[in-house]
């Protein structure tokens, strides 16, 4: 890695930083200045994830770089470390900022102040998270874009909103407490925070101190699982999601998958093959409480009214899919996962925008949103609504251009061809139903069936929600849409498309980084600077 890849490292980070508090010492009047400087930011933030997969995709090793600051050795430095999962975070994060954030310069930005700082933390907390390589820094990212969160979904107030928004307050205040208690026990095990420190030492816990170990680790599960949706602890998640603004939802999509992110990343890391008397610690719970969550985020699809509410039990299916993947422990598996991650999270977040324009005007906290309502001034839809003397109804353009997105948003959530939902879901039960022993797992079919089931209740929902919002009522007036507003729905649905066109290339991408994953020593050696492949990290045999 070239010395200005290598200082780009710190980029995803240290540019909303500077970005946020720029527009934090401009205040909350200079709209406009604003959001040029969040939008110039966040293309940069683009530009950067591209460079940053690229040259990792171009490293032989399973890890790019580390950036060391103040260049102490690990495990006492502040540790970034870049490999091929947190390039594909980055990219996909910005990605949908960007889109996000021009939904949001139509109306949304102008409901409330700080809207553009509070984006710019966001994203700092976020990038932050993909990137640290220690468990202390991860609960300073944490913290940051949790702060930031709480504002992005109380942006534009209103009583539903501020309700759902004091219980995602309080459970995230929860979850943080749980993380230093977790952290807390880890650390008086190990004396180490640094993760590939972590994995070295694990295997060599002392049996007597093992159960504190594995307790801090639970106790620092429970906290990531929370955030991820997993059932139980998935209760406050619908509500947030389906009253916060639609650029906000939007965003929080990628929210859960920072759970996912960290319970994956550290799953491999600490408690994979070569951990010892603790190796595959939790796997069992994540595969049983994956498939609870797609259990219950089923019923949840088939049991809302409401699009917002659909698209919220669907983050929790997505959420529930992947947490069911890792706790499998196969790489076919989990490189499956990483591809489907990809994808729901793309289609999630086109549908949450979707839906804002398919419900104009009733989305919550509306009343308020009502002082905006001269953006629209006495604008023409896309396509006159006259009735004419032809059968059937005259379906204006704006209308008919939601009602194909609509369509393409609800093939990819639920995992029908020809888009990248069928792709992901396929390559996750190919993998889960090769078994090296010959007979197929229980937990396999298990998977088989609940995947198929929770498609097509989804499949149902969403059909029910179209044919109730484009057919059931004839005489409404088709909504006002902007270019502004329907791009970044059409682009995220493209890119689906590109998904699925590129599959083979995408998933030789996610194989290799599934690999990496379950065999880290290369991360290890690389974050604490060896030579040599310590030998309870040497390659497993497959």
């Amino acid at each position: 890695m070239n010395s200005i890849a290598h200082h780009l490292m710190i980029a995803p980070i240290a540019l909303p930083l500077a970005a946020g508090a720029i527009m934090l010492a401009l205040g909350g009047d200079r709209r406009t200045l604003n959001a040029s400087l969040n939008v110039i930011t966040t293309i940069a933030l683009v530009a950067i994830a591209i460079t940053l997969l690229c040259a990792a995709d171009a490293s032989p090793l399973g890890i790019s770089g580390v950036y060391r600051l103040g260049n102490w050795p690990a495990p006492f430095a502040i540790v970034l470390v870049f490999d091929r999962l947190s390039a594909a975070m980055l990219l996909l994060t910005s990605i949908l900022a960007l889109a996000t954030l021009v939904f949001a310069l139509a109306r949304w930005h102008r409901v409330g102040v700080h809207f553009h700082p509070l984006f710019q933390l966001l994203l700092m907390g976020l990038n932050g998270a993909f990137l640290t390589g220690d468990l202390f820094n991860l609960f300073v990212f944490f913290e940051v874009l949790l702060a930031a969160s709480y504002g992005l979904a109380l942006h534009g107030s209103g009583s539903t909103r501020v309700t759902a928004g004091m219980h995602y307050i309080i459970v995230n205040l929860v979850a943080s407490l749980l993380f230093l208690v977790g952290v807390s026990l880890i650390y008086s095990v190990t004396g180490t925070l640094n993760m590939a420190d972590l994995a070295a030492r694990i295997p060599t816990v002392r049996a007597e101190d093992r159960a504190l170990l594995e307790a801090g680790a639970g106790v620092l599960g429970i906290a990531f699982l929370t955030k991820a949706g997993m059932w139980p602890m998935c209760f406050w998640l619908p509500g947030t999601y389906a009253a916060a603004p639609a650029p906000v939802a939007s965003l929080f999509a990628i929210l859960t998958k920072v759970g996912v992110y960290i319970v994956l990343r550290l799953s491999l890391l600490l408690f994979g093959d070569h951990a010892g008397a603790s190796a595959h610690f939790g796997g069992e719970l994540l595969l049983v409480g994956g498939m609870a969550t797609i259990a219950f985020g089923t019923i949840g699809t088939l049991a809302s009214q409401e699009m917002a509410r659909l698209a919220s039990y669907s983050v929790l299916i997505s959420s529930g899919t992947i947490l069911a993947a890792v706790g499998m422990g196969q790489i076919g598996v989990t490189s499956g996962a990483l591809y489907y991650l990809v994808s729901s999270t793309l289609g999630l977040a086109a549908f949450f925008l979707l839906i804002e324009l398919a419900e104009r005007g009733r989305e919550p906290g509306a009343d308020v949103l009502a002082v905006t309502r001269e953006l629209y001034g006495e604008e023409t839809e896309l396509e006159d609504a006259e009735e004419t003397q032809e059968v059937g109804i005259a379906i204006p353009a704006s209308m008919a251009l939601i009602g194909g997105t609509f369509i393409c948003c609800a093939l990819v959530i639920s995992g029908l061809p020809p888009l990248s939902g069928f792709i992901g879901k396929f390559a996750l039960l190919t993998a889960a139903l090769n078994s090296q022993a010959g007979a197929v797992p229980v937990a396999g079919w298990a998977f088989l069936g609940i995947l198929i089931v929770s498609g097509f209740a989804t499949l149902i929902a969403t059909t029910r929600a179209g044919i109730n919002t484009f057919w059931a009522s004839p005489d409404a007036t088709a909504p006002r849409v902007r270019l502004i507003e329907i791009a970044p729905v059409v682009v995220l649905i493209l890119l689906c498309a590109a998904l699925t066109i590129q599959a083979g290339p995408t998933m030789r991408f996610m194989q290799v980084t599934a690999e990496s994953l379950h065999m880290p020593h290369d991360y290890v050696n690389n974050v604490l600077g060896r030579t040599s492949t310590p030998s309870e990290l040497r390659r497993t045999e497959r």
